[in-house]
């Protein structure tokens, strides 16, 4: 008989998948410790980094920058759909829990920051985005701080910067960003998938609350801070049914554009979130998948040039034109900065078997 397997509370992910690049394997065992599984709380370990640079160069004509800032790698935040799960694997670790609960610190982000504009390796008038990978406001950032010091560089540099968080500790950095945004070399995104409080909580279990997002997009507003939402990701089959809302909230807020992203299934991420849908929302379950594929060709995830961010087909075609009605019905008619989701056109000749 098949068990469902339990939640790790306050986690995204309820266990960890293998490792697609190892091949030694460990598999625990619910028999020998049934209370430890039914009653699972991974503390969180923040081990150091010593990488040589922080800012990673990016090519895909799907990612609308082309260079990103990640003082942090994995994301406590433990949304259970993140595409960036991923790239945990590269360090030895898994793309489920360990992605959430094994956060790697770089303590040197803002030296090294500054050691890398002052060589010329970044284009002085280059917007930097604020992460690629990782959340830089995720709960780490109170304790080390280091998205703060990042900023500091910026400021004192005049070196453009677009932020894209689910975390209200980003009004905590206004004094720097409305500094940069008085030349118009800043702006922040504030990325909300759903209203629903309590989906959210299951949803992404440690990043804000909705409300609270839009409190930010009011704060940051109310300081210069030129602020906009990204409905991202939109799930077809759980989420999408609220675009008109979210729109509609973040233009109460002050947003001053509005972008949005399909939810993108990379990898082991298909199996994590296919089990987080069974263990919250069992009902949906098949529904919610069915309609993801409907955007992806078939599969829960299609890796190709100009398609990641978007999907494809008439599911996806009838959708952005939605969202467009919806957006203007909003008043949302602000020109959205350059480094927010104003991505490179793509080459159709290019396929990226990646995430």
């Amino acid at each position: 008989m098949n068990r469902r397997r339990s939640s790790a509370k306050g986690r995204g992910a309820a266990h960890n998948p293998p490792n697609r690049f190892e091949t030694l394997r460990l598999a625990p065992d619910p028999e020998a410790d049934p209370a430890a599984a039914e009653d699972r709380r991974p503390e969180t370990l923040f081990l150091r980094d010593r990488s040589a640079s922080v800012v990673s160069h990016n090519e895909s004509p799907d990612i609308p920058y082309r260079y990103s800032l990640n003082p942090y790698r994995g994301c406590e935040h433990g949304c259970a759909y993140c595409y960036a799960r991923p790239t945990h694997e590269y360090l030895g670790f898994s793309c489920g829990l360990d992605f959430e609960t094994r956060i790697v610190v770089k303590p040197d982000a803002p030296r090294l920051l500054r050691a890398q504009l002052a060589a010329g390796k970044i284009p002085p008038r280059e917007t930097l985005t604020l992460s690629g990978v990782t959340d830089p406001y995720q709960p780490a950032e109170r304790r080390f701080r280091l998205t703060r010091g990042c900023l500091k560089v910026l400021a004192e540099l005049d070196q453009p910067v677009c932020v894209v968080t689910k975390n209200h500790l980003v009004t905590r950095d206004a004094d720097l960003l409305s500094h940069l945004a008085r030349t118009g070399k800043a702006a922040v995104s504030l990325s909300i998938a759903s209203l629903d409080p309590e989906l959210t909580r299951r949803l992404e279990p440690r990043a804000s609350a909705p409300a609270m997002r839009l409190a930010a997009v009011r704060a940051l507003a109310a300081a210069g801070v030129p602020a906009g939402v990204l409905v991202a990701p939109v799930i077809p089959g759980l989420t999408d049914h609220e675009i008109p809302a979210i729109l509609q909230a973040a233009a109460a807020a002050g947003a001053l554009w509005a972008g949005m992203s399909i939810v993108r299934l990379p990898h082991s991420v298909a199996d994590i979130f296919a089990d987080w849908l069974e263990r919250h929302v069992p009902l949906k379950r098949e529904r919610v998948l069915n309609r993801i594929r409907a955007f992806r060709g078939g599969r829960l995830n299609d890796s190709r040039f100009g398609t990641r961010l978007t999907g494809s087909g008439p599911e996806a075609e009838r959708l952005a034109r939605w969202f467009e009605v919806c957006r203007r019905r909003a008043g949302i008619n602000g020109p959205r900065p350059a480094p927010v989701f104003a991505a490179r056109k793509p080459d159709p000749q290019l396929r990226f078997e990646g995430f």
